[in-house]
């Protein structure tokens, strides 16, 4: 025991040598920083510019305006544990770096973004600073102009790192059903602004790659107006969708299944192509036929208030499938609608091929007076059939919503352009072409095709192996092959909701 401690005490010591032998190279190394500045500025206030001197002005001057900056933990543990070194005015700003980093805050529109989130124009007047001559002529103005340029330089890097790479705002904090595994930005990745040697080569990496952000970035650009909708629209509907691609969000795996809510459309994506595609029907929304737009829109619809029906947007795997599934009736649909309907018809429930029971027991529909039956008293599920409303499969995938992916009995549904229409589950226009895709021919699928064609169904369930991914997301501008930018309704009101949120962010 003792020996362990001997080794601790002397690794721990080992350490800090090892430490203060960095910390005082690094201190040594701007022991003429005066001198370099003066090279630098021909300023000859900044001759008696010292390091000791820089750091406690500087220390001041972060405690002061800590309030202001939007990653103050970070940034004032980074300075603390350097001695307050300002490693971006030293080593950036006489190469021109903070220049370039300035242009590229300056041209934050051409991402949607406001330049004013990063102090594009206030970085430009301080940099101008040490170039003229006439800006600084004191001491005390020298280090406080050092500062607050460092503290500006740093905090706006993050956020642009931060904008570029996750984006401006959060989609579960303004999303009330958004269940989509996403990344965000977290201490480790603000720290890493401070490791950058070369700026320009830096803010070029984080610049998005993706073919249809990019398509979209010259659509704002160039001013392009989608047919059916006014020029303003158009690019506050583009900013919307670029910031939902800097999302980190994006499927990652070669095969998946993604339905887009708002084009009412399911694809089976394989190595970034479309293998199948179909039309779908999703859940209703607040906004079905778009009578509200990015440009008419009022206050209230600045808060996501979904229907009770909308789809979630969420990131799971497909498991299995149940074939002629038994519908186990969600009491709000018993409610609303079952009990209704049986009160009017007393053959509906018979005619549906649903049962009805209480307490885990079979009951005679015919023995309840619907007219009085309260909401709960019973439960209800549908026989596998030619009428069950889940048709004859469905995908089943873990989500804390309860929703899937299934077929349907009301076909005439997809010949619809709006099919925001289901109580919150996809409904899809080629079942039996998923299942093919995604199982593959063998006996799995011979199995499917027999169940599905059965005159007397039973309920069966298929386990897929591998699991397939499944995506439902929210997209309503994108680039189609041809370079066309294509602009969908907004059914559920997300883009309002993120517009706004945009403007909110400062």
């Amino acid at each position: 025991m003792l020996t362990d401690t001997k080794k601790f005490v002397k690794i721990t010591a080992m350490l800090l040598l090892a430490f203060t032998v960095v910390f005082q190279s690094c201190k040594k190394s701007r022991s003429d920083m005066g001198k370099n500045l003066y090279l630098k500025t021909k300023n000859k206030v900044f001759k008696d510019v010292t390091p000791e001197g820089c750091a406690e002005v500087f220390q001041k001057v972060l405690e002061e305006e800590k309030s202001k900056l939007s990653y103050p933990q970070t940034i004032s543990s980074f300075y603390e544990a350097n001695g307050y070194d300002p490693i971006f005015v030293m080593d950036h700003i006489f190469n021109k770096d903070l220049k370039f980093a300035t242009i590229y805050f300056q041209k934050a529109g051409e991402h949607g973004l406001d330049p004013k989130m990063f102090n594009a124009d206030e970085l430009a007047t301080l940099i101008n600073k040490f170039y003229n001559k006439k800006q600084i002529k004191t001491l005390d103005e020298a280090y406080h102009a050092i500062a607050e340029l460092e503290l500006l330089t740093a905090n706006s890097l993050i956020k642009y790192s931060n904008a570029l790479q996750y984006g401006v705002v959060n989609p579960k904090n303004i999303y009330a059903r958004y269940y989509t595994k996403t990344l965000r930005p977290d201490s480790t990745s603000a720290q890493r602004i401070f490791q950058i040697t070369d700026i320009k080569t830096y803010l070029d990496s984080i610049q998005p790659k993706d073919v249809s952000y990019i398509a979209l970035q010259k659509a704002l650009a160039d001013g392009t107006v989608v047919p059916g909708t006014s020029p303003e629209e158009t690019k506050r509907v583009i900013i919307a969708n670029l910031e939902r691609l800097r999302w980190k969000n994006k499927p990652l795996e070669k095969k998946y299944v993604v339905v887009n809510i708002p084009d009412f459309r399911l694809d089976v994506m394989e190595d970034g192509k479309s293998v199948l595609n179909m039309k779908v029907c999703v859940g209703q929304g607040r906004n079905p036929y778009g009578k509200t737009d990015l440009t008419n829109y009022v206050d209230s619809d600045k808060v996501d208030k979904p229907n009770q029906h909308s789809t979630p947007q969420l990131n799971s795997k497909i498991h299995s499938v149940d074939v002629n599934p038994v519908w186990n009736i969600p009491e709000s649909i018993a409610t609303k609608e079952i009990m209704v309907e049986a009160a009017k018809d007393k053959f509906y429930l018979e005619n549906k091929g649903i049962n009805v029971y209480k307490n885990g027991n079979l009951v005679d529909p015919d023995d309840i007076n619907w007219a009085t039956a309260a909401k709960g008293d019973y439960e209800f599920k549908q026989k596998p059939g030619d009428d069950n409303s889940l048709g004859k499969i469905k995908f089943l995938f873990n989500n804390q919503s309860s929703v899937y992916l299934h077929d349907t009995p009301a076909k005439l549904a997809f010949d619809r352009s709006m099919r925001a229409i289901s109580h919150g589950c996809v409904r899809l226009g080629d079942p039996q072409g998923l299942a093919h895709n995604l199982f593959g021919e063998g006996k799995k699928f011979d199995l499917i095709v027999k169940d599905m064609a059965s005159d007397k169904p039973d309920p069966t369930t298929i386990n897929l192996t591998p699991n397939i991914p499944v995506y439902i997301t929210y997209i309503t501008a994108w680039a189609d092959t041809t370079g066309t930018i294509q602009i969908r309704p907004d059914v559920y009101e997300l883009d309002t909701v993120l517009y706004n949120a945009l403007a909110q962010v400062k």
